[in-house]
């Protein structure tokens, strides 16, 4: 049986939105909802977080993941990419334990919002398809690369981005008649290890999609998409949580919408002969409501 690694980065410098990995996010830190996606999933056999900061770490254990090592600061920077960061933890594991995944699974912190079945299914994928070296969530692009341009300076022409074979000009077709086009997403990445150990990348040559609904698609870059995507959470999507959703109350209430019927009245109706319904008003309502306005309502 084929040993499951998942594998969480989340360093500790994020710049756009400080502390990112730890900031609450409905209710729960943000790495909090990628340890959940592993746990919840019955092909994973481990959950590592890799971090070089130890308030992550020990964020990342209270959620039930493994922190066994800090990553190093060299592997903590800006324009650190994600294959030197497997590459240490891979090798970090083998070297002091002596343990060998055969595949692990990448779970973004910044890609919260996830179908609950999505680790599963990105790994009965890859093991259904033994030339596939990776596994990629996608969703279907929002925007049509076709009608993109490349542009080298208001002083020069522009030159389409993409072409289409069979279409002479793609960026005066109908989106309709173009092929459908793919955005890949934060959610996850299963890969063989073989693929990163001996290919020296964390996708290799054959890739095949898991197709995820774009109602999930989530990427965190700044405070106004935190703001954003964490309406998802209650919007009725079924996703991975880590417990039981925690909505907070807005700091200033502006408006109070509410249904009429045993709200504003005390639910009694009357029917007539006739069919014809009437309600009793409950003047009581009209104290709390002073008391709202007297808050600032």
């Amino acid at each position: 049986m084929t040993e499951i690694l998942a594998l969480i980065p989340a360093r500790g410098g994020s710049k756009g939105i400080p502390r990112k990995n730890i900031r609450n996010f409905a209710g729960y830190p943000l790495i909090a909802w990628s340890i959940a996606a592993a746990k919840q999933a019955t092909c994973v056999a481990r959950i590592i977080v890799s971090t070089d900061d130890e308030e992550i770490a020990s964020v990342g254990r209270e959620y039930g993941a493994e922190t066994p090592f800090l990553r190093p600061f060299e592997l903590a920077q800006d324009q650190t990419t994600d294959l030197p960061v497997f590459e240490h933890a891979l090798k970090w594991l083998e070297e002091n334990e002596g343990y060998q995944p055969g595949i692990v699974i990448q779970l973004r912190p910044t890609s919260p919002v996830r179908p609950r079945d999505c680790v599963n299914n990105a790994v009965r994928i890859l093991l259904d398809h033994d030339d596939a070296d990776c596994v990629r969530g996608v969703v279907l692009a929002g925007q049509n690369p076709h009608k993109m341009w490349r542009v080298a300076g208001e002083d020069q022409p522009m030159r389409p981005l993409l072409q289409v074979d069979g279409i002479a000009e793609p960026y005066n077709a109908p989106r309709q008649i173009l092929p459908p086009v793919y955005w890949q997403t934060g959610h996850i990445d299963a890969i063989r290890v073989s693929t990163i150990v001996q290919k020296q990348s964390l996708t290799g040559d054959v890739i095949y999609p898991l197709l995820i609904d774009p109602r999930y698609t989530v990427d965190i870059d700044n405070l106004s998409d935190w703001a954003k995507y964490e309406v998802l959470t209650t919007s009725g999507l079924e996703i991975v949580t880590p417990g039981r959703l925690k909505r907070s109350m807005p700091e200033k209430i502006d408006l109070i919408i509410c249904d009429f019927d045993g709200v504003i009245t005390d639910n009694r109706v009357w029917v007539d002969q006739d069919g014809k319904e009437s309600v009793a008003a409950y003047r009581s309502d009209s104290i709390r409501i002073k008391e709202l306005r007297d808050q600032g309502i």
